[in-house]
This record gives C-alpha cells, sequence and structure tokens, in this order.
C-alpha cells in the first residue's frame, strides 16, 4: 500500500512545506507548521470559450444603486457604533477574544433584540442546545429563534439556503469541518474552505453572517492570517477577564471606520453598556499621591480619559527592572531614555512601574507626556495636582510634539471639570477660544517646563 503523501502547514499564515521546520520561512514564527495530507488534486481544465450568458457583466460606477443598503440595528448602540452604523446586509463580520471574554454572550444579546423583527439562525458546534437554553435564561433571552448544533459546514449551508434566515451566527469557525478535506477541524485548511464557504454563502443570498474566532496564546485570531483577508469586519474583544470592563475594537470594517471602539460592563446579566467610558476609568482615583495623572486620548470620534500610574523605588539588584500594563513596554523605555539624557531624572537604579488602571491600552502617542510625567513625579514623589490633565507626544530631541484633535481633548477635560490643561505649545493655536474659557490651558515645550508648571 503507497504510503500517503504529507505535507506542513503554518497556523499562523498558511505557508506549504514539504518537510517539517522548527521556523515558518513565511511569517517567521517558531513551532507552527502542522502536518496534514495532501488531498488529490483536481486536473486543471482546458481553457475554452463559452457564451458569458447567466454570469456577471461590468457596470459603470456611477450606474451602481446604492439607495438599497439595509444595516441591522443590533440594539446595543457600542456595537453599532464599531460596526459602522450596524450589521450591513450580506456581510460576512468576525468576532474573536479571548475565552470567556463574551463573545456568546453579546451575539445571543444580540438574538434577544433583534428576533422580534428578524428570522434568526444560531449555530453552534460548541454547546449542545440544553446548554445554549440555559444560558439564554441566565441572560434573559426570552425571544424565540433557531438553534441549530451541527459541526459540517455544508449540512449548515444548506440550512441557510432552505430557512434564508435575516442574520445567521456561527459559533465557532474552528468547530466547522468540510468533510472533502481529511485534516481536523480547527487547522488551517478546515478554516480556510469554511470560512471561504460561509462568504459565498452570504454574498449570494445577501444574509449577514456573524462568525466567533477563537485566539491563540498570542490574542490573534487562531488559523491562518488570510482569515482576517476574507471576511468584511474583524472585532477583537480586549479587557481582562479579572476586570468587569470589556472594550471592543474594530482591526477591520469594509462598511465603516477601525478607529472606534465600544465598552462594556460584564454583569450577571451579560454585558451592558458603558455610554461615558472617562468616568468610569476615572473611578476610585487617590487624590494626593505622587506617580499618578490622567491624559486624553482619542478613539476615532470619541474623547476617553484615562488615568496613569507610575512608580520608581530604589532597585535592590545590580540592574533595575522594568514592567509596563497597558502602555508599551519599548515606548516606555525610550520615555525614560529622553528623561536621563534630555531631562536630568536618572532611573538607572530605581524599579519602574507602569500601570493604565481599568485595563485600558494606551496606544496612542498623546500619552508620552503624561507617562513622563508621572514617571518623574514618583521619582522625585511629589503629587500632580488632581484638577491637571496632561496630554503630548515627546520626541527623541525631548521636545513636546502637537497631537491631533487637541480641541476635543480639552473640551472633554473641561466637562469633567478639570481646572488646568497642558499640552503641547504649538498646539494652543489649534484650541477654539471657547474651549479655552473654561479650562486653563498651558503650553509647553519640553518635559522639564511641564514638570515646572506643576510645583
Amino acid at each position: 500500500m503507497a504510503k500517503a503523501k504529507t505535507r506542513y502547514v503554518c497556523t499562523q499564515c498558511g505557508y506549504e512545506s514539504p518537510k517539517w521546520a522548527g521556523k515558518c520561512p513565511g511569517c517567521g514564527e517558531w513551532n507552527t507548521l502542522e502536518e496534514e495530507l495532501v488531498t488529490a488534486s483536481v486536473k486543471q481544465a482546458e481553457t475554452v470559450s463559452r457564451p458569458l450568458s447567466g454570469y456577471s457583466v461590468p457596470m459603470k460606477l456611477n450606474s451602481i444603486d446604492t439607495t438599497d443598503e439595509v444595516r441591522y440595528k443590533t440594539g446595543i448602540g457600542e456595537l453599532d457604533n464599531v460596526l459602522g452604523g450596524g450589521i450591513v446586509k450580506g456581510s460576512l463580520v468576525l468576532i474573536g477574544g479571548d475565552p470567556g471574554i463574551g463573545k456568546s454572550t453579546i451575539l445571543l444579546q444580540v438574538c434577544r433584540n433583534l428576533a422580534d423583527t428578524l428570522n434568526i439562525l444560531y449555530v453552534s458546534g460548541e454547546e449542545s442546545r440544553r446548554q445554549i437554553k440555559l444560558r439564554a435564561n441566565r441572560l434573559d433571552v426570552d425571544r424565540d429563534f433557531l438553534i441549530l448544533t451541527e459541526t459540517d459546514i455544508e449540512i449548515v449551508t444548506e440550512h441557510i439556503k432552505n430557512e434564508k434566515p435575516d442574520l445567521v451566527i456561527i459559533d465557532s469557525i474552528q468547530t466547522m469541518n468540510l468533510t472533502q478535506l481529511s485534516s481536523s477541524p480547527g487547522s488551517v485548511p478546515q478554516v480556510r474552505e469554511c470560512t471561504n464557504l460561509l462568504m459565498r454563502t452570504a454574498k449570494s443570498l445577501e444574509i449577514p453572517i456573524l462568525v466567533v474566532g477563537h485566539v491563540n496564546k498570542d490574542g490573534a485570531i487562531a488559523g491562518p492570517k488570510v482569515l482576517e483577508h476574507i471576511v468584511d469586519a474583524v472585532l477583537y474583544f480586549e479587557g481582562d477577564r479579572q476586570l468587569s470592563y470589556r472594550i471592543l475594537r474594530a482591526v477591520k470594517n469594509r462598511f465603516g471606520s477601525t478607529n472606534e471602539i465600544g465598552v462594556f460592563e460584564m454583569t450577571d446579566k451579560g454585558l451592558s453598556e458603558v455610554v461615558n467610558p472617562s468616568t468610569v476609568f476615572l473611578s476610585g482615583r487617590p487624590t494626593g499621591v505622587s506617580g499618578t495623572c490622567v491624559t486624553c486620548i482619542m478613539e476615532g470620534s470619541r474623547p476617553i480619559l484615562a488615568e496613569v500610574q507610575a512608580l520608581a523605588v530604589n532597585s535592590g539588584y545590580g540592574t533595575a527592572r522594568r514592567m509596563a500594563t497597558g502602555f508599551d513596554y519599548n515606548r516606555m523605555n525610550l520615555l525614560i531614555a529622553v528623561l536621563e539624557k534630555k531631562g536630568g531624572y536618572y532611573f538607572a537604579g530605581a524599579d519602574t512601574y507602569v500601570n493604565v488602571v481599568g485595563g485600558f491600552k494606551l496606544d496612542e502617542r498623546a500619552a508620552d507626556l503624561c507617562v513622563a510625567v508621572a514617571l518623574v513625579s514618583s521619582l522625585k514623589d511629589f503629587p500632580i495636582p488632581d484638577d491637571v490633565i496632561i496630554i503630548g507626544e515627546i520626541g527623541l530631541a525631548g521636545e513636546i510634539r502637537t497631537v491631533s484633535q487637541i480641541g476635543k481633548r480639552v473640551n472633554e477635560a473641561a466637562r469633567l471639570g478639570f481646572k488646568r490643561c497642558i499640552v503641547p505649545y504649538y498646539s494652543l493655536k489649534s484650541i477654539p477660544a471657547e474651549v479655552a474659557g473654561e479650562i486653563e490651558v498651558i503650553g509647553v515645550r519640553s518635559v522639564r517646563e511641564a514638570v515646572k508648571t506643576l510645583n
């Protein structure tokens, strides 16, 4: 009997290799090549001329009508905001996140809000019907919709064609399998081909499909990266499972902006919307304590205030320890280097820690000055006034550079009761007069100048 042919496929990028290697030649990841059987390939069809009747035809751009575009409002404002206004008809949306963070919970809540007006099909490959019913009872989901427990993707698509629902939910894509493929469910070929089949079904029938995707240990969608290229939108749930707050972020969206976020709080009745995240992230803030400071970042069109805490203590070892939670570790080291070289604040003998309160992540450079001032405040042990907010980006020369949408940031600070706002000097001209009249705005050119204004 002839030995079955095998190949090795990378679970991250889909790279195929005839032999195993510790490091993927395609993406450079380690230990991601998995063995799978090679299925018989279909012979390439000969090129023949055939009539074009019945096929799609080219159309003029201006002749395409978009007035009948339909968006389904989910009844969850934060989710609609991230999606760009609702679920687009015929779209394929991928929702990822850590186990237990709320993916299945928010989809059941969508079913509760839309079941009265839409025909919904909920497909589960992980739970039985009784398990889904018990979870629905816990979340007070009392609406009626179709439940299907099946892992064969072809059977699922046949049910979709027969039932013709208005909305389909797949939980999860890693449990689905295509019988023509010999590989196990969750492997690279299975995930890729199952997603392709769902995509064709969604586009041909104009039915929106929401797909749950598991994540690996690095927080990325499990399976090939091509999975994110197939779907129309990719949403990620972020947040610490030990904390009650969750952040839904769009990393890809063909029908809206990728800068918007949604903030939720996990309760015993499911996920509840947080309309004003700034007050949540600032709740319980200590007063008169060194090393704590507030900044404002922009998430799409929404300004959000976040509290940054820093701690610098004498190190008991030869090499100082540094740790950052919610802030880029390498960026923190860069700011410390600038503070030592350009500011004269030395952290070589101090263990340094930076934490963003509430499980929030600060990816924007506008938080640089706030983190730097909080570090100096802890190092020199002087408290930053409670009514001060600090915004600005720090360059390698120690200068404070301008940030975008400074007017919205200052206005949000004034609305929440802050009295002083330290901003880059060259951003002063961008602040509207009516906003500057509600709060004292101070322009600074360097970190030292910012620290002097606080003493």
